[in-house]
């Protein structure tokens, strides 16, 4: 394996120097012990392509908890929607799964036309006049539109609601190390956050729409504490529920971030996904990544290319606080091909038969014997929580065992001890469930007497 690696002993050792570590081991110290190859993969050297592709899928076939085998009412960030056929078959095409970073706007028109359809659509979902051609996902967003806050108020303090989902609030964390910028979590109340009256003067103020355990939140009180503080107003948006609830656009917000999954890319394994990301005209010049536009060429015909570029990887490179490049793209197509053959009234269907299903689906549940709502009165969309009898974690593994890939247990999202949104107990016995257009009826009343039996 050493002859595939192209850094030498000593250019390891001046790494690890300068990082004050004293192995390579202690740069991947936080991945938990749990996660890692304890032993190689047993592949003998000289074995035949057949036999390695045997063994392989010898230990794929040891995950049980695929959405392609097991019925998926799991959420909370990557959702089980479907993905037409047009869509693969157009997505899949060689002009789009090979096409570079398109430098070259003479040659790369199609590619830079599909994105310029997809910032269209993707502006629309915010409600907002201008999105950018896609970032990596809707972490990376969010930490995109903070920075993009902090830059415009000209303050380092971010309020970051607890319903913003668990995992973007670590990688909010994580830059914060880096950038400096002054995190304070607001927790939440009854499942919806509850603002402080004061507390210093936030330069941004972070809400998710809804948050991640379903709940809608009041996007006109955040728009109000905003220009009460003179802050910037950044929401992660749920895009597929902006089919049938008013975008947050509307309601005041400055940016809009968030994760694009549901269009078109299929779950796997955390990924690759699409961070989605729009602002305001007034923000335009601090937006991350790449801007394409439409313009006529010397002749008079239309023509696309790249109209804001400042801060890409190639220009400035040391300056440069986003990294948006080659291929990533493709998932912002795909996003684009899913939107253009769902439409307005597609989309909105979608939207509305989640709504349906995620409403039947939780009536059906809190009417069981010992399960309650964890946010009783809230209004969500397409997810919700519940409080098992028993801890959540038993119920969902013995769910499992009868097929169905139960919602996410909050204790693995918020840690055992729970957080700023749900308490200890909330984590324990917490279960997050997600009901997508693929769930029939049939399926979510076998759902329910499963989970019936197995909190017995």
């Amino acid at each position: 394996m050493a002859d595939y690696l192209p850094h030498t002993d000593a250019e390891v050792a001046t790494m690890l120097e300068f990082l004050g570590l004293a192995s390579t081991e202690q740069l991947f110290a936080v991945v938990p012990e749990a996660l890692k190859v304890q032993a190689g993969l047993e592949l003998a050297a000289g074995q035949s392509e057949p036999d390695v592709f045997a063994r392989m899928e010898s230990l794929a076939e040891q995950n049980l908890a695929r959405a392609d085998r097991m019925v998926c009412f799991a959420g909370g960030g990557a959702y089980d929607h479907e993905v037409p056929s047009v869509v693969r078959a157009l997505g899949g095409r060689s002009e789009f799964m090979t096409a570079y970073t398109p430098y070259q706007p003479e040659v790369a028109q199609g590619v830079l036309q599909a994105v310029f359809e997809f910032q269209t659509m993707a502006a629309r979902l915010a409600g907002l006049p201008v999105a950018n051609a896609s970032l990596y996902d809707g972490a990376s967003a969010l930490v995109e539109g903070v920075n993009l806050g902090v830059a415009a108020s000209g303050r380092p303090t971010v309020w970051v609601s607890g319903g913003v989902h668990p995992h973007q609030r670590a990688v909010l964390a994580t830059f914060a190390k880096g950038t400096g910028h002054e995190l304070v979590e607001v927790p939440l109340e009854d499942g919806v956050t509850r603002w402080p009256s004061d507390g210093g003067q936030p330069g941004v103020i972070v809400a998710a729409y809804p948050n991640y355990l379903g709940c809608l939140e009041d996007l006109g009180a955040v728009r109000a504490l905003a220009d009460q503080h003179g802050a910037i107003m950044v929401v992660a948006a749920d895009p597929v529920s902006a089919g049938i609830v008013r975008s947050a656009g509307d309601w005041g917000a400055d940016v809009v971030v968030g994760e694009g999954q549901a269009f078109g890319t299929p779950l796997g394994f955390g990924g690759p996904y699409l961070g989605l990301f729009a602002c305001t005209l007034a923000q335009v010049r601090r937006l991350p990544g790449r801007l394409v536009g439409e313009t006529v060429d010397t002749e008079g015909t239309r023509a696309y290319v790249t109209t804001l570029r400042a801060r890409e990887q190639d220009i400035r490179r040391e300056k440069a606080t986003s990294n948006v490049c080659t291929n990533q793209t493709l998932m912002a197509v795909v996003a684009a091909i899913q939107l253009g053959w769902l439409g307005t009234r597609g989309l909105a269907e979608v939207a509305r038969r989640c709504a349906l299903g995620a409403h039947y689906c939780h009536d059906a549940l809190v009417a069981l014997d010992g399960v309650e709502p964890l946010t009783p009165g809230a209004s969500f969309v397409r997810e919700f929580a519940i409080r098992t009898p028993i801890p959540a974690r038993t119920a969902s593994e013995r769910l499992a065992e009868e097929g169905f890939l139960a919602g996410l247990v909050l204790a693995d999202l918020t840690g055992e001890g729970g957080d700023g949104s749900v308490s200890a107990d909330g984590a324990e016995h917490g279960l997050l469930v997600a009901v997508t257009e693929r769930r029939t009826r049939t399926q979510i009343d076998a759902f329910v007497g499963a989970l019936d039996k197995a909190v017995r």
